[in-house]
């Protein structure tokens, strides 16, 4: 009976630290008057080190040039990730890179830079990969275009593997993260001064947390 006993409570113990292991997480971002920001980068840092998400960042990643645009607007990728860069306009396109929040490109930072010719009628769109595993990459970098200045985007390298783009309702949710203390940051492109960071605890029930910008971002042309 002892025997069992012990048996049951070590069953008991060892469930509920498997139930521990892992709590989910919501995240709000909202712009300076309290509405839903879309395509923010939003980074949790877990205390507990080692653990990763189930869902992992992609290890590749497509950009369009359509429309004398970047498609989509703002990507999200693990350091080391591989960008492949496609031009679906008839015209050429640049592809160069500087660090986010410069508020333009300088040859002193300058980071990569590709051309790619415009796309031929009923053929594929040229095509140029750049890998994300050298200095400068790390965090927020800027998308441009020599030939069209207009032309906006943004790539987010994150250290984290827990890192994603806020919806159209400015949430952004995690699943599994380690219980315990977390590091929440959010990165938006036209918020130039970086809110502060908050401290979060991850445990069983569901955590919830606003963060709210300086700023109301610009509306992207469609």
């Amino acid at each position: 009976m002892k025997a069992l006993a012990q048996g049951m409570a070590l069953s008991a113990l060892l469930a509920s630290g498997m139930a521990a292991q892992a709590g989910n997480l919501v995240v709000s971002v909202l712009d300076k008057d309290g509405k839903p920001v879309q395509d923010a980068v939003v980074v949790v840092t877990p205390a507990s080190k080692g653990a990763a998400p189930k869902n992992p960042l992609p290890l590749q990643a497509t950009i369009n040039q359509e429309k004398m645009q970047f498609i989509p607007a703002v990507t999200v990728v693990p350091v080391g990730a591989k960008v492949h860069f496609i031009n679906n306009d008839p015209w050429d396109h640049h592809v160069r890179s500087s660090p986010a929040g410069m508020g333009q490109f300088s040859a002193t930072n300058a980071g990569f830079e590709l051309r790619l010719e415009g796309k031929p009628d009923g053929k594929p769109g040229k095509s140029a990969d750049v890998t994300l595993d050298k200095a400068g990459v790390l965090g927020a970098t800027l998308l441009g275009c020599f030939i069209h200045g207009s032309m906006r985007g943004y790539i987010y390298a994150s250290e984290s593997p827990w890192a994603a783009k806020t919806s159209s309702e400015g949430i952004a949710t995690f699943e599994d993260l380690p219980e315990g203390a977390a590091q929440v940051k959010v990165w938006q492109a036209d918020q130039l001064i970086d809110i502060a960071p908050q401290q979060v605890t991850v445990g069983a029930v569901l955590a919830k947390n606003v963060m709210q910008l300086t700023v109301a971002p610009r509306r992207r042309r469609s």
